[in-house]
C-alpha cells in the first residue's frame, strides 16, 4: 500500500501507519504482526513499530500477540463529520423522520465509487445488512450512491466510477455503462433515487440530495425498508414526500451554519474587535 506518494512533501511514515488503520475491518478485527504486515504491504519491523505506536497513542490494543482497532479511531472519521456540521444539524431531522416513518434513515457522503455513512438513526428490523457511521458500499448498489453519482460532471463521473471500491462487497454485474447513464438522467431529473434489492435481498430504499449554502450536492438521505413489509409503492407514495420535505430542511440548516463564521467574522471586524 505504501510508496505510492509523488509529492516532495509527501510523508510515507504517515501513510504507512494510515495503512496500518485501514487493513482493519470487519473481517480482519482482531490480526497478528505477520498479519497485519501483510494486509498492509509492510515489512514486519516496520509494522511493529507503527503499532507499538499507535498502542501508544491508544489507536490500537495488544492482547495474546493480537491487535485490534479500539473506539479512539472513531474520532477521526466523526472530527470529519463535526467539521462539516452535518451530524448535529442531521440528527433531530433524521430522528423526526424516523418517528413518523417508523423506518430507518441515514445520510453518505461519496468517497471514490462508494458512499459512506456519515449519520444515521435505526429502528429495529432484521435486515441483511450491518450499517453503521462508517459503512461503506459501492454507490451504484445504493439509492444514495446514485443520488451522488447524478450530480457528478460528465467529466467527474468515469474518473470516479474507476476508482476500486473498499467497500469489500463483489462488483455489480448486470448493468450497462450504458444503462446506468440513463438512470443516472432519470435521478437527475426527477431528483431521487430508488435502489430495489440491488445491494441485498430485501433491502429496499429512497434517496434524496443534501445541499449546501452553495446549492451543491454534499450528500444524500435515505429511508431504508424492507421489501417484504413495504412496497415500493408506499416507500414512493408516503416515505419520499417526507425524506424530500427532511433533506430541505437539513440543507436549509445546514446553509445557515456554514455562513455563520463569515457573518460572525464581518461583524467583528464592523464592530472593530476582529483579532489581527
Amino acid at each position: 500500500m505504501a510508496g505510492r506518494g509523488t509529492g516532495p512533501d509527501f510523508v510515507e511514515a504517515l501513510a504507512r501507519g494510515l495503512d496500518v488503520l485501514t487493513c482493519f475491518d470487519a473481517d480482519r478485527r482482531s490480526m497478528s504482526l505477520a498479519e497485519v504486515a501483510t494486509a498492509a504491504g509492510l515489512a514486519r519491523p516496520t509494522a511493529r513499530r507503527l503499532l507499538l505506536t499507535l498502542e501508544e497513542l491508544g489507536y490500537v490494543r495488544s492482547a495474546g500477540g493480537a491487535f485490534a482497532l479500539t473506539p479512539r479511531v472513531l474520532a477521526l472519521g466523526m472530527a470529519y463529520v463535526g467539521s462539516l456540521g452535518l451530524w448535529d444539524i442531521a440528527r433531530p431531522h433524521l430522528e423526526q423522520l424516523v418517528a413518523a416513518t417508523g423506518e430507518s434513515s441515514s445520510m453518505s457522503q461519496l468517497d471514490g465509487s462508494d458512499i459512506v455513512y456519515v449519520a444515521r438513526v435505526a429502528v429495529p428490523r432484521i435486515i441483511t445488512l450491518r450499517v453503521e457511521i462508517g459503512t461503506r458500499f459501492p454507490a451504484v448498489q445504493t439509492s444514495q450512491g446514485k443520488v451522488l453519482l447524478a450530480a457528478l460532471s460528465p467529466d467527474e463521473l468515469p474518473a470516479t466510477l474507476a476508482v476500486p471500491s473498499r467497500s469489500g462487497l463483489p462488483p455489480c454485474i448486470g448493468r450497462t455503462d450504458g444503462q446506468l447513464e440513463r438512470e443516472l438522467t432519470e435521478v437527475r431529473a426527477r431528483g431521487w433515487a430508488l435502489a430495489d434489492e440491488e445491494l441485498a435481498p430485501g433491502v429496499r430504499s429512497v434517496a434524496v440530495p443534501v445541499r449546501d449554502g452553495t446549492g451543491a450536492v454534499r450528500a444524500a438521505a435515505n429511508v431504508t425498508v424492507h421489501a417484504a413489509e413495504t412496497s415500493t409503492d408506499r416507500l414512493l407514495g408516503e416515505h419520499l414526500p417526507r425524506l424530500l420535505r427532511t433533506a430541505g430542511d437539513i440543507s436549509a440548516e445546514w446553509a445557515l451554519w456554514q455562513s455563520r463564521p463569515h457573518v460572525e467574522a464581518a461583524r467583528r471586524a464592523a464592530d472593530g474587535t476582529a483579532s489581527a
